[in-house]
């Protein structure tokens, strides 16, 4: 009976598949688009759930415990998309390839590769909005600090100006204006986002705190609570003192324009900050107090961890990316409710 589910199962995948793409196809063939990306888009997609069927019956049934060897599905996401990269090097002008390779990588976590794709896009179509804030969310991703900063924030802007409803470009304006800690611009631009979200939704609940947090944090009055039972304002936040010098022996290496970086990060979790503060390194030696305020992403701040790294970085780039000649030290883990001065000495090249 199972087996016969599964080939039940696949013929139906199959059909939808066939309903779905066939009037793709039909169209790309009539704009003189090469047969072979519709081969490699129906590959992936047969992939996709055969890999996850295949995984399904090698590790999630008993009978896996039997050492029955399965049979490998003829083609894996891997190899379809080894053939897809093959393809867009001898047609680097397929959006349609293009826009496969960067959603397919995307979901697979391969952002940087998915950056590159969406950038090819972009060149392709420098006005459709899709690329642009793809290419913003995989860059986002792909850095360890996940700042929208610079290009990643242009292409935002110029993608909420061609498409005011886009939700995902104002949603990810508004993290990039809260992470350069422009408060009141992020309560405005997730207020424009408000009115495209279906009222009581989880999603619509979640920006409207947002919202009152940003507001909190712009010195304006909070938006109303998503709920009676939202939590209560903080009362006691962390507030770490951290005083950092830079060792003698390191001087000779200190440039004219570098940045200081004063950070604090989870003791276990991604490598964002849950503080950073940005300074003119030629102040050193500074004292710097840390606090959610200075937090990169809304409810990632000093009071989501019991305990925290604290570290200094000069940059050379002027990137919060630590990059090689970078100068740094670090105070090693600390508990968020010290109150004693913290001491951070950059005697560090990073390699």
């Amino acid at each position: 009976m199972k087996i016969l589910f599964y080939i039940i199962a696949a013929i139906m995948i199959a059909a939808s598949l066939l309903l779905l793409l066939w009037p793709l196809m039909r169209h790309g063939r009539a704009q003189g688009r090469p047969r072979g990306i519709f081969v490699l888009a129906l590959g992936i997609a047969f992939a996709l759930p055969l890999a996850a069927a295949g995984l399904y019956l090698t590790v999630g049934t008993p009978q896996a415990l039997d050492g029955v060897a399965k049979q490998a599905p003829a083609m894996d996401v891997n190899q379809a998309l080894a053939q897809l990269r093959a393809h867009l090097k001898e047609a680097p002008d397929d959006s349609q390839g293009w826009m496969l390779l960067a959603q397919t990588t995307a979901t697979l976590g391969q952002n940087a590769e998915a950056r590159d794709a969406y950038g090819q896009l972009l060149r392709l179509l420098p006005n459709d909005p899709l690329p642009m804030v793809g290419w913003a969310e995989a860059d986002s991703m792909a850095r360890p600090d996940h700042r929208i900063e610079g290009r990643a924030r242009e292409l935002l802007q110029q993608a909420v100006k061609l498409a005011p409803d886009n939700q995902r470009a104002l949603w990810l304006l508004g993290i990039s204006d809260f992470q350069l800690a422009h408060y009141a611009e992020a309560a405005a631009t997730w207020r424009q986002l408000q009115p495209l979200l279906t009222p009581g939704s989880s999603v619509a609940k979640a920006v409207a705190q947002q919202i009152a947090v940003a507001d909190a944090r712009a010195g304006g009055a909070p938006a109303p609570a998503a709920s009676s039972t939202a939590p209560a304002a903080k009362t006691d936040a962390p507030k770490l003192t951290v005083q950092v010098s830079l060792a003698p022996a390191l001087r000779d290496k200190l440039r004219r324009g570098d940045t200081l970086f004063v950070y604090a990060r989870a003791e276990q979790g991604p490598p964002m900050p849950l503080a950073v503060a940005r300074l003119d390194a030629g102040k050193l030696p500074t004292t710097v107090e840390l606090t959610d305020a200075m937090a990169m992403a809304p409810s990632v701040d000093l009071s989501s961890a019991s305990s925290v790294v604290v570290g200094a970085r000069i940059s050379h780039s002027g990137q919060a990316i630590g990059r090689a000649g970078d100068l740094e030290g670090s105070a090693g883990v600390v508990p968020t409710a010290r109150k004693e001065p913290i001491a951070v000495v950059i005697d560090k090249v990073h390699p």
